[in-house]
């Protein structure tokens, strides 16, 4: 996605290729969304694999996403109304953690100091993360209860520190309120980085599997 100096982000030439190409398949599209310091080619072999499995694969960027990890280095300062699937898409996400920044409170407590280009990709997610607890209209906040929510597979790694296993149970307690679907996995021995790390195929398994049980099993 890219943003305009009048107007709200716009989805890219690519991104339309994609949603075109997902609408014309017939098949049930899955979006990807990438977490921090990610880019949307971190999902490849998720995609892959989803695709020969017969969903139609989509992995929008964030706003003004570069293409690369050196292009989000050399101008980090790009980071600051689409069309989307006919049919309901399934979505998959990178863990993240509700109103917490843990690993990242140095670079919250002096985001003046330091090379800005380190991280590759935005750090408004970390501001109003850490900001959430005392903004009444935070843009973190989640509606738990929304009638319309699909079915919920939280997979949290035994050993994560950003995101630990009592905040990802403390998330699906608050989802199991929900009319819906809710479900809950630890992965053993696995860390914050368990969908792009060796053991990747493990936790995109376990994704399809619960995919397919709601999709006519694809």
């Amino acid at each position: 996605m890219s943003t305009t100096a009048t107007g709200p982000p716009t989805i890219t030439e690519y991104e339309v290729e994609q949603v075109e190409r997902a609408n014309a398949s017939g098949r049930t599209p899955v979006v990807f969304v990438h977490g921090l310091w990610l880019l949307p080619n971190s999902w490849d072999r998720w995609t892959e694999l989803f695709e020969q499995a017969g969903y139609a694969a989509v992995t929008p960027g964030w706003p003004d996403d570069p293409e690369t990890v050196e292009e989000a280095k050399a101008h980090p300062e790009v980071f600051a109304q689409q069309r989307g699937p006919d049919r309901r898409p399934r979505r998959v996400g990178d863990p993240a953690a509700r109103r917490q920044a843990r690993c990242d409170r140095p670079f919250l407590r002096r985001p003046a100091h330091g090379d800005p280009r380190a991280p590759g990709g935005s750090a408004v997610p970390l501001f109003q993360a850490a900001a959430a607890n005392l903004n009444p209209w935070t843009e973190v906040k989640a509606d738990t209860k929304n009638p319309e929510r699909g079915p919920l597979l939280i997979i949290s790694g035994e050993e994560d520190h950003t995101v630990p296993w009592a905040i990802a149970n403390a998330s699906y307690k608050r989802e199991k309120r929900n009319e819906g679907v809710t479900e809950i996995v630890k992965m053993p021995s696995r860390g914050h980085a368990l969908t792009i790390d060796s053991g990747w195929r493990e936790v995109a398994d376990s994704a399809l599997q619960f995919v397919r049980r709601f999709t006519g099993g694809q």
